[in-house]
């Protein structure tokens, strides 16, 4: 055997011995593949490998691979999954201070909610994560939240009156439409289409990436640009396991995660335009919300943050609503 094939054995067998050696964490979501933060999260994955040069992989399974959100969860604070994005909305019963940033119509865009959120209100949210067992990476835009439905459409306050809508396991949000006179039904997402196909719900809220992408116009006639909540995609780790990486992989993690959702976010914001001119092109009716029907909305749900003050005490809604001003 000649030099040259002796030097290239030798790479081959290093090679092989790096990638058998090399970590292994999987990150679980519930988000469609095409969903813009399943996306980023495979961009997250290929710069971890690129940065630690193949010494720490990220496996990702999008689209519920690994089960819905409650389980995904689950599995993470148990440590069966090293990390998570799923909307915050899933984590608010273990982390119940989460919902000081699921108020009604407290942001009132996006550039609003992320200069929240990346400040002292974010970092109030990390510390009540950990003391639950997990590290926050950061924090990416679901979107703000527009109602559905195959009744009427939503031109006064009286249109949302007993309206059955799906909503997410959130006790602030499901509050907030009670606060409106509809009926909201705590749901996951993976039953939410057969549930409006089958006329079980009249309605559901989503961003419009989220109508769009789970083909919701395909059994909902009505759409309406309410707004009520502006929600984030949440990004977290097993506490235990994430303490225990090297300070090499940890760096490659932060770096790589801020890069994936600073894309997710402008990515986001373009997708949500798209998705609504979409949805209204594919059929849907839409609804423009009166500023006068917005103020009696907002006048309604006001007593929501009385009672989540009750439930979560008022620090961090304090700091969200001081922060929002």
């Amino acid at each position: 055997m000649n030099f040259f094939k002796k030097f290239v054995l030798l790479i081959s067998v290093i090679s092989f011995a790096s990638s058998v050696n090399a970590e292994t964490l999987r990150i679980a979501g519930n988000f469609a593949t095409d969903h813009s933060s399943s996306v980023a999260m495979k961009k997250f994955s290929d710069e971890v490998k690129k940065l630690t040069g193949g010494d720490l992989k990220i496996d990702v399974f999008p689209a519920m691979q690994l089960g819905g959100a409650k389980e995904n969860v689950d599995q993470v604070r148990s440590g069966a999954v090293a990390m998570t994005w799923i909307g915050m909305a899933y984590l608010g019963r273990t982390v119940p201070e989460l919902e000081a940033v699921a108020l009604p119509f407290v942001f009132k865009d996006r550039y609003q909610a992320f200069r929240v959120i990346d400040g002292k209100v974010g970092q109030l949210l990390n510390q009540k994560l950990a003391k639950k067992g997990f590290t926050a990476l950061g924090y990416m835009e679901l979107g703000s939240r527009n109602v559905t439905n195959n009744t009427r459409p939503l031109k006064t306050i009286d249109d949302f009156k007993g309206l059955k809508i799906r909503l997410q396991p959130n006790e602030t949000h499901l509050a907030s439409f009670r606060a409106i006179g509809a009926n909201p039904v705590s749901m996951g997402i993976k039953e939410v289409y057969s549930a409006l196909q089958q006329g079980v719900l009249d309605g559901q809220e989503n961003p419009y990436s989220i109508i769009s992408t789970r083909k919701f116009n395909e059994v909902q006639k009505y759409l309406s640009d309410t707004g009520h909540f502006f929600d984030f995609i949440i990004v977290v780790a097993n506490k235990k396991r994430y303490d225990k990486l090297k300070s090499s992989h940890k760096k490659a993690i932060e770096t790589a995660m801020k890069n994936a959702i600073y894309w997710q976010r402008q990515q986001a914001a373009e997708e949500d335009s798209a998705s609504k001119a979409k949805l209204i092109k594919a059929g849907m009716k839409y609804d423009s919300i009166s500023p006068k029907v917005r103020a009696q909305l907002v006048d309604k749900t006001k007593d929501v943050v009385v009672g989540l003050k009750k439930r979560i005490g008022s620090d961090v809604v304090d700091a969200v609503l001081e922060a929002a001003k």
